[in-house]
């Protein structure tokens, strides 16, 4: 049976192309989320980006018919945009006009009474949802890029009698632990590992940090994503690989730190005072706090090597859309990517070039992200089936005794 589903400014804003999700149902779109579409298109940064995004798609189908009156999809769907007269509201009493959401409610509550046909409030806003219950209005969080973090393997397995072990039960590039003896499959043979593993001075420190460094030191793994709370030291490890590959190896060109920036207030970064260095630094501290560690490892004077320009911290908003080859990239904080978010940053990837996603799903700073809808445990999720990708996740942590006791505990 053809369902109605009604959607959300920020479905469209955390998947600019969700119209195409709902297979043969119909997507329908209230007026009102085209007026907030509108205010958002304006904005600096991945907000903006994605309205202006949601937009165009919307003017693409506009060609192929009217959206008032409903425009047919390519999966068989049909996308209609609903304005409603007042005499269609003029008598619901909690409708107060400065608030979008109401109107939302009041749209999707017309449509719930006019028709046959079953309809949903699709919705990342939680509390929208529940005072769509108290209408009774049925709503759904938008699922369709979402994964289970529960579901999600740690990269690796234990196994006493390798002999017996059925491949077919593995992926890719899964570590395996057999009785202190460690394999990587290849997506067909075990191949046994050197328990000796070195990058800028930094050794592992257990199990999951060697099978991260494997990883992260394999030329043909071009996506890694590491999984771990604070203090597990993805990280350091990350950049420890990273300046063996790029400077001692001399594999890259340039190694490229970027972070997004869960700015405070919703404000981009252009609105704070300074030079761009000075409004970079509270975000990056973490990055130069590991970096400079490292160099007093290697006795290397980390500012005289910066000025070679072989290290690039940036901001993710100004590296997204660039096309960039021969690079070794760390994304931090990928947890705080929507899937479409690292989508785009993915298929920007240049020949030779790596890409590197590290993240705390239970860190979450971004609005409408939880631990199962984030751009990190997507990626992964989609990734684990492919050759030239590895996924583990670091459950230690080797900050100190205090940083571990207060991540469990807190």
């Amino acid at each position: 049976m053809i369902k109605n589903f009604v959607l959300d400014t920020n479905v469209l804003i955390h998947d600019p192309e969700s119209i195409y999700a709902f297979e043969d149902n119909n997507v329908i779109i209230p007026l009102p989320v085209l007026e907030e579409l509108d205010n958002l298109k304006r904005q600096t940064g991945s907000l903006g980006k994605s309205a202006r995004h949601a937009i165009r798609e919307l003017d693409s189908l506009r060609q192929k018919g009217k959206l008032s009156e409903g425009v047919k999809l390519k999966n068989g769907g049909k996308i209609q945009v609903v304005f409603l007269k007042k005499k269609d509201h003029e008598d619901i009493d909690f409708l107060y006009e400065k608030y979008i959401d109401n109107w939302i409610l009041v749209y999707t509550l017309h449509i719930l009474k006019s028709t046959k046909q079953p309809t949903f409030l699709v919705s990342k806003d939680i509390n929208l949802r529940v005072k769509a219950d108290s209408l009774g209005i049925p709503s759904q969080d938008y699922l369709s890029d979402r994964s289970e973090l529960q579901s999600l393997t740690p990269g690796y397995f234990e196994f006493h009698n390798i002999e017996t072990l059925d491949k077919s039960l593995l992926y890719p590039n899964a570590y395996i632990d057999n009785l202190d003896k460690y394999y990587r499959f290849d997506g067909e043979n075990l191949l046994q590992m050197s328990r000796k593993i070195t990058a800028w001075n930094v050794k592992p420190r257990n199990r999951e940090q060697f099978f991260a460094m494997d990883a992260l030191l394999n030329d043909n793994i071009k996506l890694v994503s590491l999984i771990g709370m604070a203090g597990t030291g993805k990280t350091f490890i990350t950049l420890a690989c990273a300046l063996q590959k790029t400077f001692t190896e001399q594999k890259y060109e340039k190694i490229i730190v970027a972070r997004p920036l869960v700015a405070m207030g919703g404000k981009d970064i252009g609105y704070l005072p300074g030079s761009y260095e000075e409004k970079m630094k509270p975000w990056m501290s973490p990055i130069y706090d590991n970096l400079e560690y490292l160099f007093r490892l290697s006795n290397t004077n980390m500012k005289e090597f910066m000025k070679k320009g072989i290290i690039e911290i940036e901001a993710l908003t100004y590296i997204r859309g660039r096309s960039i080859p021969d690079q070794f990239i760390i994304i931090d904080e990928a947890q705080n990517l929507t899937p479409h978010e690292v989508k785009t940053i993915l298929t920007r990837a240049g020949e030779n070039t790596k890409i590197v996603l590290l993240g705390d799903p239970y860190q979450i700073d971004t609005p409408y992200l939880d631990k199962d809808s984030n751009g990190l445990v997507y990626a992964a999720s989609r990734f684990l089936n492919s050759k030239i990708s590895a996924h583990i996740i670091l459950q230690k942590g080797e900050r100190s005794l205090l940083a571990t006791e207060a991540a469990n505990l807190l």
